[in-house]
């Protein structure tokens, strides 16, 4: 027990020496603290009074910056205005000096009328004398003659009206009936040559081609399909059947572009086809391609063979009838190459008929006349001599073959069956409503033969009527009396031959009728 209590005060005087220890430790380091802070103050104060100094000068050298960039818009401003002062100064003198010039041209100008005047004053009154001397002499003159002749001025030229009505009355009927007898001596003969001769003037021109169709879409949601991704289906369908495939802003519609009308339907068809199933990859689209095509060729055998049955011709080449079956998706004008070809066939026929040739030879000629426009290989030879090359290949008549080659005058006609081809092709592509180019001019024609009567006085109405071949007239009959009817007819078809080209005739009509009316109530 005695030995725990020096154990005891020892340790309570180690904790006291301690607990001093650590407060003059405490008190050393918060000294230590408080200068360090004193320190960082006095830094800090410093650096904000230089940034305030650095900030101070960029404030003043902006502003004076800003007070010079000032000055020189201000002078710029001053300098154009007083450009534009000077400007209009100048134009102001400018236009001083030219009404200055004016005036004095204008002040020239008006002496120099006032004496053109005056002459023409005495000129105009010089005239007026010698007018009435002219007059007073013609007087004496007609007097003389009256005297002279026992007839009145106007009694003489009644007879001389009527001599010569009777005179020319009297020449014509012996011209008409000197006509009437050399034409029943050289009737039929001369009747051949001049419906062949006269008939082939009307001859148009070869046909262009339609080389593009329209595929219309239900909706535009599709041509994204067809596109495909990175335009793969485009261009599978492009390689596989040779067409120009356009896809643009046209709605619901695609346009395939191709020289070759069987191509181009080949190409409608797979699409159409596509569509309708809805798959729609290159691997389906080759597939659809190479069906279609045979569906077309089967089908151009088949319309050629049942072109040739329905039109009684026999013995034509298998190639030749699968020309004709091309002919099916070929149009020229927008009239389609097969009916044209069909509708030249019976007019060869019928023509051939009445002029007692051999009608199924013309008939096969006119089928066959335009077979060079569906070549399956592309050529620049005409499609007259074209189609004879192919004709004299396979075995056709020479008559044929020369009907053929110069129904557009590429060769010699050797042959009465050439100029009926030519004629009849002529006339099937003329007739109104055949090709949209012809329709138009046909339409307009109409339009001008009615414009030209209505330019004569007195015409109430006027009607091109019979396709243009005859023009009907309808006049006042107040304005006009039956003597002038006659006349307005005569001078109304010699208008139209001055003014209008046209096939054939135009017969003019006048027709002039009195009506009376009355009401019973």
């Amino acid at each position: 027990m005695d030995n725990l209590i020096p154990i005891a005060i020892a340790a309570v005087v180690s904790l006291i020496l301690g607990f001093v220890i650590a407060k003059i430790i405490e008190r050393n380091n918060a000294s230590k603290v408080v200068k360090n802070a004193q320190k960082d103050a006095s830094r800090i104060v410093k650096d904000a009074n230089k940034e305030g100094e650095n900030i101070k000068k960029d404030k003043m050298l902006q502003a004076k910056e800003k007070f010079i960039e000032l000055k020189a818009e201000h002078e710029k401003v001053i300098l154009s205005r007083e450009k534009k002062i000077s400007d209009a100064e100048k134009r102001t003198r400018d236009k001083e000096s030219q009404i200055s010039s004016e005036l004095n041209r204008q002040k020239q100008i008006n002496g120099s009328l006032e004496e053109k005047s005056k002459d023409y004053d005495y000129r105009l009154e010089y005239l007026d004398k010698k007018s009435s001397e002219l007059d007073k002499m013609h007087k004496k003159q007609i007097e003389q003659l009256e005297g002279i002749s026992g007839l009145s001025a106007d009694d003489a030229k009644e007879q001389l009206v009527e001599s010569l009505k009777q005179e020319a009355k009297a020449d014509a009927q012996s011209f008409i009936q000197d006509t009437l007898e050399e034409a029943k001596l050289t009737a039929q003969q001369e009747a051949k040559k001049i419906i062949i001769n006269t008939i082939q003037r009307i001859g148009t021109e070869e046909a262009i081609d339609n080389c593009v169709s329209v595929f219309n879409l239900e909706s535009d949601d599709v041509k994204g399909r067809i596109i495909g991704r990175e335009g793969r289906n485009i261009s599978a369908l492009e390689a596989a059947t040779g067409v120009e495939i356009i896809v643009d802003d046209t709605p619901e519609a695609i346009i395939l572009s191709c020289f070759d009308s069987v191509r181009r339907e080949v190409a409608r068809l797979s699409l159409h086809k596509l569509v309708t199933d809805g798959r729609i990859h290159p691997a389906r689209i080759e597939e659809i391609v190479k069906k279609t095509r045979k569906q077309i060729d089967g089908e151009i055998i088949e319309v050629g063979k049942r072109t040739v049955v329905d039109l009684g011709i026999h013995g034509l080449h298998p190639e030749l009838i699968k020309a004709v079956g091309r002919m099916k998706y070929r149009s020229s004008y927008g009239q389609n190459l097969l009916q044209h070809s069909r509708e030249v066939a019976k007019l060869c026929g019928v023509m051939a008929s009445e002029l007692g040739l051999n009608p199924k030879l013309a008939k096969r000629a006119g089928l066959l006349h335009d077979i060079g426009k569906v070549p399956e290989n592309e050529t620049e030879t005409p499609h007259a001599i074209l189609g004879m090359q192919w004709a004299e290949k396979y075995g056709e008549k020479a008559d044929v073959c020369n009907a053929i080659g110069a129904h557009h005058d590429e060769i010699e006609m050797k042959s009465l069956i050439s100029p009926i081809v030519q004629v009849c092709d002529a006339i099937s592509g003329a007739r109104p409503g055949a090709r949209r180019q012809v329709l138009d001019s046909y339409i307009q024609r109409l339009k001008d033969l009615e414009d030209i009567a209505f330019a004569f006085t007195g015409v109430k109405k006027a009607y091109a009527i019979q396709a243009g071949r005859e023009l009907r007239v309808i006049v006042e009959s107040e304005k006009v009396n039956d003597e002038k009817a006659a006349n307005l007819s005569f001078e109304i078809s010699q208008k139209i031959q001055t003014d209008m080209t046209y096939p054939g005739q135009v017969k003019v009509t006048v027709i002039r009728e009195t009506r009376a009316v009355n009401i019973a109530k």
